[in-house]
């Protein structure tokens, strides 16, 4: 699969992975939060391409981080990733193996419709609200902060499974709200500032997957 990926996104591969390994050895970073972090970015260059593995990859990173995430007491991450990234990365893989852009391994972009957007909108509501009081009965650390990141995460995750390149936007804002959230660990615990130089690698991804995602939408018909 690496062979699909161009000149550019190898070097961001390869500056991403060399980026967060660094970060990780200069914080003396646990391994499981390192193997979480390489299996992201490595999943964000395939997720910007349209590819299924992608997904596959998520689903795995989803899994380490939730694990991450409960060993640190930040409950809304642990259950977001687990319960919701995964499963809907899940939903993505299926979709997305259905939906493939003439044969090819890119995946055909979507546009939603605007009872689509009504139904994500209500449903994100739902969740935000739910998550909320689950996370303060759960007694979450910096929970505002936790709760802001479920809302992204679940925009994110469903603009994924629903084929939309403004899922990159969504993901984006949730690596912003990530890193704010990690670097308050870090300030109780130094080997967490790994996760921060995590994330803005992803935040670095998930911006180049929006610019190459419109790319797709306008080279499939859908943006002339």
């Amino acid at each position: 699969m690496f062979k699909e990926l161009t000149k550019f996104e190898k070097i961001l591969w390869a500056v991403s992975v060399t980026a967060v390994t660094l970060s990780f050895l200069i914080s003396r970073g646990n391994l499981l939060s390192l193997i979480a972090s390489l299996i992201g970015v490595t999943a964000l260059i395939f997720v910007a391409k349209g590819f299924v593995i992608g997904q596959v990859l998520t689903v795995v990173f989803a899994v380490f981080y939730g694990i991450v995430s409960y060993h640190f007491k930040y409950y809304g991450e642990m259950i977001t990733y687990l319960c919701m990234t995964s499963p809907m990365a899940v939903a993505a893989v299926i979709t997305w193996i259905k939906n493939p852009y003439k044969k090819s391994k890119e995946v055909r972009v979507y546009k939603m419709n605007r009872r689509q957007v009504v139904f994500m909108a209500a449903m994100c509501i739902i969740t935000t609200i739910a998550f909320y009081y689950i996370l303060c009965f759960l007694g979450n650390a910096s929970l505002i902060v936790s709760t802001v990141s479920v809302t992204t995460s679940f925009l994110a995750s469903y603009l994924t499974f629903m084929r939309s390149p403004f899922y990159a936007l969504c993901y984006a804002a949730n690596d912003i709200v990530l890193i704010i959230l990690w670097i308050i660990a870090a300030f109780s615990d130094f080997t967490y500032f790994a996760m921060v130089l995590c994330f803005v690698m992803f935040l670095v991804n998930d911006i180049y997957g929006f610019i190459n995602w419109r790319k797709m939408e306008k080279r499939q018909g859908l943006n002339p």
